[in-house]
Order: structure tokens, then sequence, then C-alpha cells
């Protein structure tokens, strides 16, 4: 049996397990963990070939696993692609058709919105036809240089023979299974950010005077944002809560390797009506509010696969009870800076009518950033300012 096929049974057996419980790229690692005979060829071979399946989205749902990988893996390939050609010779020969020919070759009544079905629910900004087209090929990896370390970290690439393409003064783009970690000091020298979640910044108030001191990042997750701010605002009093013990744990250990030694945290579940927060006393409150993760998935093209447009209302609905909380410690005068990786309006314009609403907000900027047209993520950002 060619190691080809040997890959793509494989493939199926993987596929026909995983249900979708949890982030595929800790399944597969189980998997080969607990499968000890794949080397690290194989290993990158047989994943590929799964995200080629997931990256198909919601289309070709009678096909069989084996014929969707197949023909996952002739969508995704835009160059002479060897194994496609062993499993699939005809499909193998024709790599550098565009999208709408390969559908064609497929399956002649295929068509983008097949794979992306949601278009009627997504964020007027948005091209759904690009953003569709972004799902078949895998992101960069996008670092974000600290302040004052931008000449070592390209030195140090540079002498690992890595490498990178400048996006801005403090941005470079990586292949994504590029290996930093034996090269740079990440969170003291680099973060690892994607392109849009840096431009985050462009959002953040001109700290004049310093009058931007006391902020909170309700929802700080992995804390990416927080030392965003720290750097671009300076000297700030900050304070980070996320509804996760074990992360704000991680995101302790992130702050130790930045620099980021005097901040004040606490576990909070911002969404129950109950949960106590601080009084008005923040001049800017960051929330990276939990959403359907829509503007991520050519990431994690499994959420794709198993999306289904009834959790648009209930992530909506969860960002409500979070925003009605949060907002009782923001300063008259403060900033709110409202952030989502999600696509859908609902999400997005829908949260930002509620605030506007039931507030006394104004809207300083809003903007979708297309991540999908850099290889990058896609994230919606507005700032408003609670009027005195």
């Amino acid at each position: 049996m060619s190691r080809y096929h040997s890959y793509l049974n494989t493939a199926v057996t993987i596929l026909t397990n995983y249900k979708g419980e949890e982030p595929f790229a800790g399944y597969i690692k189980q998997f080969f963990s607990a499968n000890k005979k794949y080397g690290s060829k194989d290993r990158k071979s047989i994943s590929h070939l799964c995200y080629c399946y997931f990256r198909t989205g919601k289309a070709l749902p009678k096909l069989s696993v084996e014929d969707r990988i197949v023909a996952g893996l002739f969508l995704c390939s835009s160059e002479e692609n060897e194994m496609l050609t062993f499993l699939k010779q005809e499909w193998g020969l024709h790599t550098g058709l565009s999208i709408e020919e390969k559908f064609i070759l497929i399956d002649s009544d295929l068509t983008k919105q097949d794979i992306f079905p949601w278009k009627e629910e997504c964020s007027e900004w948005l091209s759904a036809e690009l953003f569709t087209e972004s799902f078949l090929q895998q992101p960069d990896l996008f670092l974000r240089m600290r302040p004052g370390k931008e000449k070592q970290v390209k030195a140090k690439l540079k002498n690992a023979e890595i490498d990178f393409k400048t996006i801005s003064n403090s941005c470079i783009a990586l292949s994504n299974n590029t290996k930093i970690d034996a090269v740079l000091e990440t969170d003291n020298e680099v973060v690892i950010q994607d392109y849009s979640s840096q431009r985050v910044a462009e959002f953040f108030p001109m700290n004049i005077d310093g009058n931007i001191k006391v902020v909170w990042d309700c929802c700080a997750a992995s804390g990416g944002k927080s030392i965003l701010a720290k750097d671009v605002l300076g000297n700030i009093q900050l304070t980070v809560s996320d509804v996760r013990e074990n992360i704000l744990y991680n995101l302790k250990k992130r702050f130790e390797a930045a620099g980021i030694n005097n901040y004040k945290s606490f576990i909070a579940d911002l969404a129950n009506p109950k949960q106590a927060v601080p009084a008005e006393s923040f001049d800017l409150i960051i929330a990276d509010v939990p959403c359907s993760g829509s503007g991520t998935w050519s990431r994690t093209p499994e959420q794709l696969y198993y999306f289904e447009p009834a959790k648009i209302d209930v992530y909506a609905k969860l960002q409500k009870s979070i925003l009605k909380n949060v907002l009782m410690a923001l300063k008259p005068g403060g900033y709110f800076l409202y952030i989502t990786c999600s696509v859908f309006k609902k999400e997005n314009e829908g949260a930002v009518n509620y605030l506007l609403e039931n507030f006394t907000l104004k809207v300083l900027k809003m903007e979708l950033l297309k991540g999908y047209e850099l290889k990058a993520d896609t994230m919606f950002v507005a700032l408003l300012q609670k009027q005195l």
C-alpha cells in the first residue's frame, strides 16, 4: 500500500472518531502521542489531510469522508502536489485552476456559499466571497515586536535564516509552521499575536498627559491585549479578569516574561448579573468578549465544519449580559473598547446598537478588520466613550 493511501486511511480514522468537542489541534496531538509509529513527515501529511477536510466547511455533505478529504486537498492546493496526483491524478494536474474552475471539476453545482452559507448574517463590511476563500489556506504566523526590540528580533531571525515579511514597524509575518522558540524570547522580545489583534492598538484612545491611567481588561484570556495596552499606553494601572482560574494562572506566567509585575487580577463570571464589579473607576475598559470565533476559522476550520447558526444568538445574548455588567465600572468620560473575532453582525453592529440604546455612550471609531486580505484573522473593534 502506498504511504499516501496509508495517510488517507489514517486521516479517515481520525476524522471518524473526532466529534468536535475539543480543539482539533489537541485531539490529533493526543492521537499521535498514542501512536508512536508516525514520524514527523507522516504527522504533517496526515494533519494536512484532516485540515483540508474541515476547510470545505458545510459543502459536499454527501461525499464519503475519504472523497471529501481528497476534494479538500484539491481546493487547498495551489501548486503541484504529489500526494494529490497519486490519489486523484486528474485533479493533481489542475492545481493551478481558480477556485471556481476547481468547483466545476468536483461538482458543477458547488459554490463558495456551500462552504460558508451564512452571508446574510455577516457584518455589512465583509466580503463573503473573499472571506470564504480564506478558509482554503493556512494563515500566517504574526509576531509583534515589543518596543525597542525590533532590531534585535530581525537580526536573530536573519542569523537563524528564518524568512519573514515586514508588515508594519512592529509586526512581521512568518510561515505558520515556523519554530521560533529556540530563536526568540516569547513575550519578552516578541508577542505571538495575529495582525488584526495587533491593530487593536489603533483604537486605543490617545493617552494625552496620562489621562488614561486605570485600565481593566475584563475578558483577558491569554493577556495579549493587556500586554499591548502596556506597550502602547505606558505606565497604566492594569486590572485583568477572566472567568477561568487556569487562564489567569497562565496569564501570570506570560506577564512575568513580559516584565509586567504591577497589576491586579480577579476571577469573574461577568455574564452573571450577581457578579460584583468595581465601582466607576476605569478610564478604559477593554472587552474582548466571548464570541463565535468565526473570524478565526481559517486557523481552526473544524469550528467552521461543526458550527450551527443558532449559536450566533447564544453568543449575542451572552455578550449583552457581560456588557451590562462591566459598564457599571466605567468612569464618566471613560472609554469602552469592544472587540470580537466574529464576522456576524449580531455579535458586532448588533452589540454596538445595544450599547447605544441602553447606555450614555457614543461611537468614536468602529471597523471590521479584514484579516482575510492578509492571511490573518478578521476582527470587529469599536471604541465608544461614556458621556459626562
